[in-house]
């Protein structure tokens, strides 16, 4: 299939790099921040690994490069597959679907067309530069028809897939005209991976009700007698690098500056989110914003850091979302804000690490408050850098987060006054409760950390192959 056999190839709609001009106007690549990457590196470097991927923009014809030893294979797209594929299936359908039709998705025929076109450019630069029998790891829902159109070129390839977004109920799947079509790109995968439990469970019932395909527990038996399984893996983070970086002289002194910077509050809230209307940003500010007008804290006692991180700029919707909070923002801190002394400190636009980091440890509550969210990795973050077992974080019960981080305070943020009782709670809270809290939080974060995630999709994927191939898990099925 190609004079390049790689024993793993990892297929993601972006590579993990992000381009870089310099001062002299030379373009060099730089290596995203962010934990898949952190890791699928040492499982690369171990399997002679090869990450397909968009590289952003429209440049035609780049050659494959390598940035810190990754190999790294750009597919380019076109405008009109960045608009169609990109911002039109994937986040104009798909996204608002899958996050609970938070906003209403689009159904577009010309959509699904690009859609499926580079799903297949995907797969057919996946098949080419796979070694015989090498696994292939397939990545989020931009590019769920990869697997079936891989099995079809490569059976002989092991082939995992991993959503990391949720995936919801079939009464929701139902609206979109090309359920079926999605259900059976996904069943190319000898391992379906999801964030919940609970998502594994509505794909194995979907597939079941609309498919056909006879099931048992999280288990898909195809008429060719191949088996699927799908299962959790929830995803994680570097809790060690975090944590390491949280300690740094840098990073501390940072935090000691911003504190000073913002007038050093008896408490800072935080949020660190990209700007999507999924991410519940407005209605965290709102709640923050009657506090202070119920009187339960003044702008000297509280103030609340709101990063919101550009995202999909060119789509009218998170534009007339930016405009929305932006004018919240304004109305509290010009109600209830003082010269020097904003309530809001509001800021639109994206840190590296370590400022993240410092603000981690700067902030005394931090608020993840999303309406729905596979995981939500900047609350484990937030208490990976708690390094003196301090801070409270105010979760939403609807974040895939919320089912290992038992001990924050677990709010419904369509519940205004829910809301305000958590946000309430956690600034009052006495140290001794805090402490018993974050304890709890971060032994859990530093068990299951992005390395324990990667291995064990990987052992898992491995172990079900041999499984397959010996005539294990072949056992008759039942509808379950």
């Amino acid at each position: 299939m190609g004079d390049v056999g790689h024993d793993l190839v990892i297929v993601a709609n972006r590579l993990p790099v992000d381009r870089v001009v310099g001062a002299n106007g030379r373009a060099t690549w730089r290596r995203s921040p962010g934990g898949l990457v952190s890791a699928i590196e040492p499982v690369m470097r171990a399997h002679d690994g090869v990450w397909i991927g968009w590289p952003g923009g429209t440049s035609q014809r780049l050659k494959p490069f390598t940035v810190d030893g990754l190999s790294l294979v750009p597919l380019s797209m076109s405008e009109t597959e960045i608009e169609e594929h990109y911002e039109g299936f994937s986040n104009g359908t798909l996204w608002p679907l899958y996050h609970d039709v938070v906003a209403k998705p689009e159904f577009h025929r010309e959509w699904w067309d690009t859609y499926v076109s580079v799903n297949r450019r995907f797969a057919e630069e996946a098949a080419r530069l796979a070694a015989k029998g090498a696994t292939v790891w397939v990545h989020d829902y931009q590019l769920q028809l990869v697997p079936q159109m891989l099995r079809e070129l490569r059976p002989d390839l092991r082939i995992g897939f991993y959503l990391h977004i949720p995936f919801p109920p079939a009464e929701l799947v139902q609206q979109l005209p090309w359920r079926r079509q999605i259900l059976e790109g996904l069943l190319g995968a000898d391992l379906v991976g999801f964030q919940l439990p609970g998502a594994a469970q509505n794909f194995v019932r979907l597939v079941r009700q609309r498919v056909g395909h006879k099931t048992h527990r999280d288990h898909v038996y195809l008429p060719d007698g191949r088996t699927v399984r799908a299962a959790a893996f929830p995803i994680s983070i570097d809790a060690a690098g975090f944590e390491e970086m949280a300690r740094s002289e840098h990073v501390t002194e940072r935090a000691a500056a911003i504190r000073e910077a913002l007038g050093n509050p008896h408490k800072i809230f935080l949020g660190i989110d990209r700007l999507d209307y999924t991410k519940g940003i407005h209605a965290r500010l709102r709640a923050f914003g009657e506090l202070l007008r119920d009187g339960a804290f003044t702008v000297d006692d509280a103030v609340f850091v709101q990063v919101a991180v550009p995202s999909r700029e060119r789509v009218e919707h998170y534009r007339n979302l930016r405009d929305d909070i932006e004018l919240l923002v304004g109305r509290i801190n010009g109600d209830l804000g003082r010269i020097g002394r904003p309530a809001i400190s509001y800021l639109h636009t994206s840190y590296p690490r370590e400022e993240m980091a410092a603000l981690y440890r700067a902030a005394d509550v931090m608020v993840v408050t999303p309406y729905r969210d596979g995981m939500n990795l900047v609350a484990k973050e937030y208490v990976a850098c708690r390094i003196e077992d301090d801070g409270a974080l105010v979760l939403s019960e609807f974040a895939g987060a919320a089912d290992e981080l038992r001990q924050a305070w677990l709010v419904n943020p369509y519940d205004m006054n829910g809301m305000k009782s958590a946000l309430l709670e956690a600034y009052r809270a006495e140290p001794k409760e805090l402490s018993r809290r974050m304890k709890a939080m971060r032994r859990q974060i530093a068990q299951h950390d992005v390395k324990a995630w990667a291995d064990s999709f990987m052992t898992e994927l491995e172990d079900d192959a041999h499984d397959a191939a010996h005539g294990h898990n072949l056992r008759d099925p039942v509808r379950g």
